[in-house]
């Protein structure tokens, strides 16, 4: 099987290159984004995979299945940046929908307890020399409410952390888990009553400005809100204007509603033109991170491994686990 894959980065070799050999595939390391204009490069391939910043939409999976592509491979849980409807009945869209759920919400909580305690600043300030603490003062997480919304894998690994530090723990999913040791509650509650709120839900029509100005509204004063799933589920301009109002104690953002093409390259030396970003990293109390709650050496391996898995199964006719179905 020959395998087009898209959006590499050097890291992304470390595994692949040598488990694709073992798989006996020909994967060919392609650093450009997989869109609308490097479609075209699928050509002569059995497979195309794809990283959470790349797209598929309609016309372009009409593109690979008159190329004769069998797979569309995206190495990530989500799948909201592929048109599942249009590619249903042409190629088969397989996920990896558990990597290591644990290195998501381990970031998540340390993204909550590095805005609340302030450690990237006091590490910035001590460098100088500066001990001054003034500013730093934080919050105890002991006996407050958290609210997680999304229960799926990586939600529950969010929520056996969050006991850990003995919270009051409320949840939000319209599929609640009758075996999941939690308090559900409807998404109104969670949100006036949680003093920390975490997002791991997937990004659908349903969820899509899950924080919005109505939610928002419905918040604590000084609540924290973490987001390590999907940058969609926050509408930002609507969060920009509620820390104007100083709604929010404070924010950890690891991914970004419009982070396509900033998120995973180095623009350190570009004029940032996305206002709203821009803005939001001028808020004291922001946290901005670049997509990589994923980023462990477990998941990574794991993420290489469920992903070559897929590809075999599709060229030996086995069974496809991991299909994404409409």
């Amino acid at each position: 099987m020959r395998i087009a894959f898209f959006s590499t980065k050097p890291y992304d070799r470390i595994w692949f290159e040598p488990m694709g050999k073992d798989y006996g595939f020909d994967i060919h390391f392609i650093e450009l984004p997989f869109n609308e204009d490097t479609v075209y490069l699928a050509q002569g391939h059995d497979a195309v995979c794809l990283f959470v910043n790349d797209y598929a939409n309609a016309a372009m999976i009409e593109q690979l299945h008159q190329m004769g592509i069998r797979a569309i491979l995206l190495r990530s849980a989500g799948f909201n940046h592929v048109d599942i409807q249009a590619a249903d009945g042409k190629i088969p869209v397989l996920r990896v929908p558990s990597y290591s759920p644990e290195a998501v919400a381990e970031y998540a909580m340390a993204m909550i307890l590095t805005v609340n305690r302030y450690t990237h600043k006091a590490y910035n300030r001590t460098r100088d020399f500066n001990m001054n603490i003034n500013g730093f003062m934080g919050t105890d997480l002991h006996h407050k409410v958290a609210g997680v919304i999304g229960t799926g894998k990586i939600g529950q690994a969010m929520i056996r952390i969050f006991k850990g530090f003995q919270m009051q723990i409320l949840a939000y999913d319209p599929y609640p888990n009758p075996n999941l040791d939690v308090k559900y509650v409807e998404i109104e509650e969670l949100m006036q009553k949680s003093d920390f709120i975490s997002l791991h839900c997937p990004l659908t029509e349903q969820t899509k400005n899950i924080i919005n100005k109505e939610t928002i509204s419905m918040m604590k004063d000084g609540v924290f809100l973490v987001n390590t799933s999907r940058g969609g589920l926050i509408n930002t301009e609507d969060l920009i204007e509620a820390l104007l109002a100083k709604k929010f104690g404070g924010v950890g953002l690891d991914v970004y509603e419009e982070e396509e093409g900033l998120f995973y390259e180095d623009r350190s030396g570009d004029i940032m033109q996305d206002e709203n970003l821009a803005r939001l990293t001028t808020f004291p109390n922001v946290l901005i991170t670049s997509h990589m709650g994923f980023f462990t050496v477990e998941a990574m391996q794991a993420i290489a491994t469920e992903t070559l898995e897929n590809a075999y199964a599709v060229e030996h006719g086995l069974e496809l686990k991991n299909i994404v179905k409409p």
